[in-house]
């Protein structure tokens, strides 16, 4: 069973480490077989990620893609340069279990970011994980805490959901379909794999807002705020009125500061933490501590926040770096 720390989120995710600084890996090598720079979360994650080790002097390989099967191929080329460790965000968690365990076999330690590898591989990497079932759970929360005070008592809603070959994405819907179950008046009537691309995800959501029409939309949730802005620029191009008394009540995730605007705007109604900087940075930290025998937990978790037009204050700059 791996140990498990819940840890504060740090405000920013990005000045000042408690770890980091001072610490000299010359020598040392990391694959990063990551999410590539054309989602705008792994951007910013791999940046951050970068600029936190960038004084320790440990080598990273950039092995970053968006596409599972290259990710597979490139996880295997990690694994054959023997790196002192792999770091990875895996897109397709099921396909990651054979290349994992050829990393076991070849002794090359492995840390898994954001969201939990598969349970046949659990046991043999450390993690450093988004609290994905929570950031489900705090959609969930927005959606039928803005219908309701719309004084809606019945309504559908539309969700636009990331790759689904992920755990991440399982686990938010999970939390997601938990929480929206007790309000069984709202209804999802559709669910899309978007794959975490803002361009699809404004397709999709016009697609399915042409589908089911002005009366039949009352909702929706795009799980990161790149997904969930064009949601509401559909909608506006649609003639849907959005936000307010009677409006579309949208929902993000992975707060962008597009995504903090949006709310202060009173458009998108609410989004939750998760942002790329604040979990680069915890994951930069436990790199330090791993390689430099501090024997850190086999998991951490990031603690997460709800965000809505009643707190963004709070976390808006947190979430205004990507």
């Amino acid at each position: 069973m791996l140990g498990l720390t819940l840890l504060a989120t740090a405000c920013g995710g990005q000045s000042g480490s408690a770890g980091t600084s001072g610490k000299s890996l010359e020598g040392k090598t990391i694959a990063l077989v990551g999410y590539g720079k054309s989602n705008p979360w792994g951007a910013y994650y791999n940046k951050v990620f970068a600029d936190r080790l960038a004084s320790t002097g440990v080598e990273i390989n950039d092995l970053t893609t968006m596409d599972p099967g290259t990710q597979v191929q490139k996880f295997n080329q990690a694994v054959a340069q023997k790196p002192d460790l792999i770091v990875t965000t895996m897109l397709d968690t099921k396909a990651m279990v054979v290349p994992i365990k050829k990393a076991k076999t070849a002794g090359i330690p492995v840390l898994a970011v954001d969201g939990r590898p598969d349970p046949a591989v659990a046991a043999d990497v450390m993690a450093v994980l988004s609290d994905n079932e929570k950031l489900g759970e705090f959609a969930a929360q927005n959606i039928i805490e803005g219908l309701k005070a719309q004084d809606r008592t019945s309504g559908n809603v539309i969700v636009l959901a990331g790759t689904k070959s992920m755990l991440v994405t399982q686990d938010r819907m999970k939390g997601f379909n938990r929480v929206m179950a007790t309000a069984p008046q709202y209804k999802v009537v559709d669910e899309q794999d978007a794959s975490w691309d803002p361009q699809l995800s404004g397709t999709i959501a016009r697609q399915l807002l042409a589908k089911h029409g002005k009366d039949g939309v009352q909702a929706a949730y795009g799980m990161a705020d790149y997904m969930a802005l064009p949601i509401i620029q559909a909608a506006k191009q649609a003639g849907f009125p959005v936000g307010g008394k009677d409006g579309l009540v949208v929902t993000g995730g992975n707060c962008f500061k597009a995504g903090i605007d949006s709310v202060r705007a009173g458009e998108l109604y609410g989004t939750a933490t998760e942002d790329p900087g604040t979990i680069a940075a915890q994951t930069a930290d436990y790199v330090v501590r791993f390689l430099t025998d501090k024997n850190p937990p086999r998991q951490e978790i990031v603690k997460e926040a709800r965000i809505t037009g009643a707190n963004v204050a709070q976390y808006a700059e947190q979430c205004s770096h990507a």
